[in-house]
């Protein structure tokens, strides 16, 4: 838009990164930009010209009034393509100009620019000047083939001195603030001047490439001749010696066959390949195959093997020193290896371990190895799908090696290593295979003393290996498989055994990996628990150590900023945000008082256990039962069992005969977005719908887990020791469980028993006069008299601090 001066114009403005345009200069441009799209559209609508500038800065994407240059070009949108995210443009310069005033409507920016005209002084120098420019651009485009001889020819016809500079300082290559420098001259005199020594630079820098660029030839040709030369003559002195050097090989491999312990199968195989090879080509593809063939049996342990220690108590000291707690797990070790060390012929099973992450099992493996003397090589089956990853491919495929036993074997170096199949679970099955199917043979102790693979296809033994697999879980094994192995469970570690592995486990060998010194950092008792606490969920210990190794190692960062070497850094509870932020979990607590119709639950889950607070809501309706918390089917059932039984008994608890027929009852379990199922949740249910219906509130301190049955029956659950160490955690006083799980509780640490009061029972009678909040037992049973029944109690109650839940419970 043209204001009353006729030099001046308001024009929407178009910011460019690095495309400085010209008057008179053609150019195609892509507007990506919401503010540019605007400003284009707005120029295109109004059928005006837009102020093309380049900014100070590429990389600002919403460029300011002092981030652009104030001098730029009055441009005409010859053409334009709208796309769905931008715009492209044909832009032509047609004058000079200089921004005098900016306005950000927040939709584009528009500014008012005053036209720039040139200023002529003498127009006999600026004939002389244009001669030159001619000459100089003809000779740097002669130079470089990057401009088309159609636009030279063009170029150097036009008469017009200003249009020849700026078309021609469009073409030379040029940065964009050396274009900005001369599109701010207005005397034509000076900025031809400017121009002609640009070129002239332009045109002597080409002359340089071109000189080194014959030199970089020359010295190529040379280089060449002299490699193909080279290759002759070695051809030449090959030819003239390779006989020789072929026999001083097949001499070295027949005296390592000799000298190497092996089956007599492998000595015959050998001897005959040997044989083959003397008969072929040095050069041929067949006896590179029979060599590297011959090398793998050559380099295999045949019957070399480490001396096997027989000490236990060596044995348990190297488990003691390597892992804290898991007692159980280490009897059963030891037991293993005890008759190992007494029957070495005998054909033991093949130990699993099977638990969480974190909790040790692949280092139990390696402590293991050091405890009998015996070499350590592992394998990961994680993501194996093929059956040869196991047995090899057959020597007839290109490049084909034997399997991850075989490689394994040579890797260990002896027969009798320990070797750790991980992650037994995580394999699959595919068109090439079953590789479940093929460790069949591995880690059968019937089988595996004639092991054959594919590519040696002889008989190895494996009888000597101490086989060791691990899972996370023991449904991903297969059935055949699984039938061959001991499964030996590593449960997770509680909060006490956990802080005993990080103070003296973790700490000092994160400090070691860090290079910080114990005078430099220390950890309070207090902090570690809040670590385990707030800032991890999970069975074994990884995360704690990955905490701790992120605490190290901005102490080691603070150390060397500040220089305070000396100083020794106390990580303490109250200033543990300081280096790991806010916490990540929040703890599970108490209700703050007896509510009606909420009873707490326990539950189990991967990363140890936690407490559910469990609420029923009874309303005026037609019988229908809601059950909400995202709960799997079995939990769905519980909840309409508990129902079912709690009609039952609704004469005894002094509920109107028909009661249900009248309301609607609601069940939900909050953390509505964690998946949760199990049956043992439905003696907690079945209080919670009593409490709701007779208007009693449940205790707070008291929780509870038991599947029940419609006759009031509590069966056995699963999972008992989380479930216990939640609720010692959550400073629960009194918890109910299955009777029929009492011989379960003396594998329970003491520190839990001695915290809690422990109660069984049989009938969900007792759990109700338990659970509730009554003076006497005639508040609940309004409608009979309670049977006479004893609930056995096992341990006094105790309170520790409050610990955290865990996620994702499963009943």
């Amino acid at each position: 838009m043209k204001t009353d001066n006729n030099n001046t114009y308001k024009v929407p403005l178009l910011p460019l990164r690095d495309i400085v345009i010209f008057p008179h200069q053609t150019t195609p441009l892509i507007v990506g930009r919401q503010k540019s799209v605007n400003a284009v559209k707005e120029a295109i609508n109004n059928n005006s010209f837009i102020f093309t500038t380049i900014q100070k800065d590429p990389k600002i994407e919403d460029p300011r009034e002092n981030d652009i240059y104030a001098t730029g070009t009055l441009s005409s949108i010859e053409h334009h393509i709208v796309e769905s995210d931008n715009i492209k443009l044909l832009v032509k310069g047609v004058k000079r100009g200089r921004v005098r005033s900016y306005n950000d409507t927040g939709v584009y920016v528009y500014v008012e620019v005053e036209a720039v005209e040139d200023i002529v002084k003498d127009t006999l120098e600026i004939e002389a000047l244009k001669r030159q420019l001619i000459s100089a651009f003809s000779e740097y485009a002669k130079n470089t083939n990057l401009i088309a001889p159609e636009v030279v020819a063009y170029t150097t016809a036009i008469d017009n001195p200003s249009v020849l500079a700026n078309s021609i300082a469009g073409s030379i290559k040029m940065k964009s603030e050396e274009k900005q420098n001369l599109i701010e001259i207005a005397e034509l005199d000076k900025y031809m001047n400017k121009l002609l020594e640009r070129l002239f630079g332009e045109i002597e820098i080409l002359d340089i490439e071109k000189r080194i660029k014959a030199q970089v030839k020359k010295q190529t040709e040379k280089a060449q001749k002299e490699y193909y030369l080279n290759e002759q003559m070695r051809a030449i002195q090959k030819e003239l010696g390779e006989k020789d050097e072929f026999k001083t090989e097949i001499k070295e491999l027949e005296d390592r066959i000799k000298k190497k312990k092996m089956s007599e199968e492998a000595h015959k195989r050998c001897k005959g390949e040997l044989k083959k090879l003397r008969m072929m080509s040095p050069m041929s593809a067949e006896a590179a195959v029979v060599r590297s063939y011959l090398e793998w049996i050559l380099s295999l342990p045949w019957y070399e093997h480490t001396e096997e220690k027989k000490d236990i108590n060596e044995a348990k000291k190297v488990l003691d020193r390597d892992h804290y707690g898991l007692e159980q797990v280490k009897e059963r070790i030891l037991e293993f290896l005890a008759v190992k060390a007494l029957s070495p012929d005998a054909k033991g099973p093949i130990l699993c371990f099977v638990g969480p992450p974190g909790v040790g099992k692949t280092s139990l493996a390696k402590s293991i190895a050091e405890a009998t003397g015996r070499n350590f090589v592992r394998q990961s089956l994680g993501g194996v799908r093929d059956e040869a990853e196991i047995r090899g491919h057959r020597r007839t495929y290109v490049s084909a090696l034997p399997g991850k036993v075989i490689q394994s074997m040579r890797k260990a170096g002896s027969s009798n290593p320990v070797f750790l199949f991980d992650e037994i679970d995580k394999m699959s099955t595919d068109f090439r295979g079953d590789p479940s199917a093929a460790l069949l043979e591995v880690l059968d102790p019937e089988q595996n003393h004639t092991f054959n693979d594919h590519y040696l296809d002889l008989d190895y033994d494996l009888s000597k290996i101490m086989f060791i697999t691990t899972a996370n879980t023991v449904a991903g094994i297969p059935p055949a498989l699984l039938d061959r192995l001991e499964i030996i469970r590593l449960p997770g570690y509680i909060e006490i055994e956990k802080l005993n592995i990080a103070r003296n486990f973790l700490i000092a060998k994160q400090l070691k990996a860090n290079g910080v010194s114990q005078d430099q950092l220390a950890f309070t008792s207090n902090s570690i628990i809040r670590i385990i606490r707030d800032y991890t969920r999970e069975a074994g210990v990884r995360n704690v150590e990955r905490e701790i190794a992120t605490i190290v190692r901005k102490v080691a960062k603070h150390i060397l900023e500040t220089g305070e070497s000396k100083k020794r850094n106390t990580i303490r509870s109250s200033n543990l945000e300081k280096y790991l932020g806010v916490p990540k979990y929040k703890r599970s607590e108490l209700e703050e008082k007896d509510l009606v119709g909420v009873a707490t639950g326990l539950a189990w889950t991967e990363a140890g256990g936690d407490i559910l607070a469990i609420e029923s809501a009874v309303l005026n309706g037609r019988g229908k039962l809601t059950v909400t918390g995202k709960l799997g089917e079995t939990m769905r059932e519980s909840a309409s069992a508990a129902l079912s039984y709690v009609r039952t008994i609704s004469a005894d608890l002094g509920l109107k005969k028909e009661f249900y027929r009248h309301i609607d009852v609601h069940i939900h379990i909050p953390e509505g977005a964690i998946p949760k199922d199990g049956p043992s949740a439905g003696i907690t249910m079945a209080t919670s719908l009593v409490s709701a219906l007779t208007k009693i509130p449940v205790k707070r301190d008291l929780a509870m887990t038991g599947e029940i049955t419609l006759r009031g029956r509590i069966l056995p659950i699963g999972g008992l020791k989380e479930k216990l160490m939640a609720a010692m955690r959550a400073q629960i006083k009194e918890v109910l469980i299955p009777k029929d799980n009492e011989k379960d509780v003396e594998e329970i640490p003491d520190m839990i028993r001695k915290s809690l009061n422990i109660m069984f029972v049989e009938h969900m009678n007792q759990v109700i006069e338990r659970a509730l909040r009554v003076d006497s037992p005639e508040q609940i049973w309004k409608g009979r008299i309670k049977a006479d029944v004893q609930l056995p109690a096992m341990s006094q109650t105790s309170e520790i601090p409050i610990p955290p839940a865990q996620p994702q419970p499963n009943n």
